[in-house]
């Protein structure tokens, strides 16, 4: 498959972008960087600025894209530029080129409202990662997926998850990247949304019963 990942240059993207190459798709990959991320003949680069105007972002997505993956993060620095407009802007440019299908990388809870009183210091980026789901969810005809993850760990990745617990967890963040790529081959997880922390299930087993 010919693969977009916008944020390729992130802590998720790049072990994303590695296990696309792994799996022989063709991936550009989207960065601000000048330096080429991945010496790999499958993989291209594109400068693309999500906090351009929507015209001039779908002017630079390829027509023959099979699917978008967005996983780009302010790091907190612009969550309404990056978080939430760039990302429902992506959004409407997928659509509007015909690409159906989208997997958005979320966080924890971003559609729970009432699991929120312990988020204090990140409650701005809540509220943007809420309402660019909410956006994928109702205001698009795309074939999305949204994965909710939560805490984000520079560990050693396990392979096996948790699905739809109640509470938030921690993810390694190779594992993170493997469940985002084993969705892309998994039609039952196409209009769905699930959380994920690390746990006792096989990633490619818990998302099978999703």
């Amino acid at each position: 498959m010919k693969i977009l990942v916008i944020g390729a240059s992130g802590r998720v993207g790049t072990d994303l972008v590695k296990q696309l190459l792994a799996d022989d798709h063709q991936v550009i990959g989207t960065t601000r960087q000048e330096e080429k991320l991945f010496k790999d003949d499958n993989y291209s680069q594109l400068d693309l600025d999500i906090t351009a105007e929507k015209d001039a972002i779908q002017k630079q997505i390829d027509q023959d894209i099979d699917a978008v993956y967005f996983v780009a993060g302010s790091g907190g620095k612009d969550v309404l530029e990056v978080d939430l407009h760039g990302a429902v802007k992506t959004i409407q440019a997928t659509q509007d080129k015909g690409i159906k299908r989208y997997i958005m990388l979320s966080t924890v809870f971003s559609l729970d409202t009432s699991k929120w009183d312990k988020i204090a210091d990140l409650k701005e980026y809540y509220i943007c990662k809420h309402y660019a789901d909410q956006w994928l969810i109702n205001n698009s005809t795309l074939d999305y997926t949204i994965v909710q993850a939560g805490a984000l760990k520079e560990r050693e990745a396990t392979g096996k998850i948790t699905v739809n617990n109640d509470s938030s967890g921690e993810n390694s963040i190779e594992d993170v990247a493997t469940t985002l790529a084993a969705v892309l081959k998994a039609d039952n997880t196409i209009k769905t949304v699930f959380s994920m922390q690390n746990g006792e299930t096989a990633i490619e087993e818990a998302i099978a019963k999703l």
